[in-house]
């Protein structure tokens, strides 16, 4: 069976340019001293960004597709690499993320066996971010967006990005909600070790997903597919608990959104996670158990972590050969993805 690498990252020249270019946050920072690059989300919030992990980001040809073929993944899902456009000015950030999305385009059409693509937008404009998302999956080919946790002290469940959601939607096009460094500052008081990958990516984009199950977003789109990495960023573990307020009879109705559904029904049935960045056994049991393996996506989050480690992990993991596929191939028939492969890559 073929694997689907959901969660792996890049960038471009323009994309890198642009982050050393901008006078506020998110920019990149070179130390003129030591020489050394630092990714700043905010201007308390840092982490090293080496020559060799950059490198590794700028190459989506043949050193990748080696890496590739080493852990036996047939194929990758493409998207910008963290933190995205959607913090940039919004006319800056609209003209990039189109440029981003055409220079990707690119790249599939020389590896169309080996690389699909989640458009990036900037969703400070949400129409034209709407239209971006239109043009990225009708024209280029798309396959979905990959968005992240929030923009800078908004969130996507404000009404004002719905838009963006209702597009996706109507093009049956899932939205990756990728990890950020949170918006609150107590979360970033000690840094990038609690506010990024350690601990705070996985708070901030669990708050995101709840925030949009509690806005009703997902009764106004019912079609809306959302896919979490990390194992669920925590959410599998809370699956009963969010429901608390919905089932206690002493609960007043008036303190609780008006659902439709029971929260934990909509990360049921409108959600996938993926494999990425957590390999702690308990942890993919948990998730296993709580969302159904027909629920869980392969993600590698290269290169940020090592494809290797992650196949070895899962091939290691007491779950069947058709549970194993499922993961690795047939649970993107879902989303859609399947489907438009190439017929050499269905087999």
């Amino acid at each position: 069976m073929k694997k689907i690498d959901f969660e792996t990252h890049f960038v471009t020249k323009d994309y890198v340019r642009a982050m050393e270019e901008n006078k506020g946050y998110p920019r990149y920072i070179i130390n003129k001293q030591t020489g050394s690059r630092r990714l700043y989300y905010t201007d308390d919030v840092g982490e090293p960004l080496g020559d060799i992990l950059l490198n590794k980001l700028l190459d989506t040809g043949e050193k990748r597709l080696k890496n590739m073929d080493v852990a036996g993944i047939d194929v990758q899902v493409l998207s910008l690499t963290s933190p995205g456009v959607e913090q940039f000015d919004p006319a800056m950030g609209t003209v990039l993320a189109r440029k981003i999305n055409d220079d990707l385009s690119e790249v599939i059409k020389r590896y169309p066996d080996r690389f699909i693509g989640f458009a990036a937008l900037a969703p400070k404009e949400p129409e034209a971010a709407a239209d971006e998302l239109e043009r990225a999956v009708k024209d280029l080919g798309f396959k979905g967006w990959k968005t992240h946790s929030n923009y800078g002290g908004t969130y996507l469940d404000d009404e004002e990005y719905w838009p963006i959601l209702e597009k996706a939607e109507k093009l049956d096009v899932p939205i990756y909600l990728h990890p950020a460094v949170p918006a609150m500052p107590q979360l970033r008081k000690y840094g990038f070790a609690l506010a990024g990958a350690p601990f705070g990516f996985g708070i901030e984009t669990s708050m995101c997903m709840m925030r949009l199950i509690y806005s009703g977003v997902f009764d106004k789109y019912p079609g809306l597919k959302i896919i979490l990495g990390h194992l669920g960023e925590g959410l599998p573990f809370l699956l009963q608990r969010i429901d608390f307020a919905y089932e206690r009879p002493w609960f007043d109705p008036d303190a609780r959104p008006d659902l439709e559904r029971k929260p934990s029904d909509y990360l049921k049935e409108n959600t996938f996670v993926t494999t990425s960045g957590n390999y702690l056994p308990a942890a993919f049991m948990c998730t296993y158990e709580a969302m159904g393996i027909d629920r869980i996506l392969l993600a590698t989050d290269y290169p940020y972590e090592d494809s290797n480690e992650c196949m070895q992990f899962l091939e290691g993991l007491p779950i069947t050969r058709e549970d194993r596929d499922k993961i690795y191939f047939l649970n993107a028939g879902q989303i859609g993805i399947t489907g438009s492969l190439s017929p050499n890559l269905e087999n």
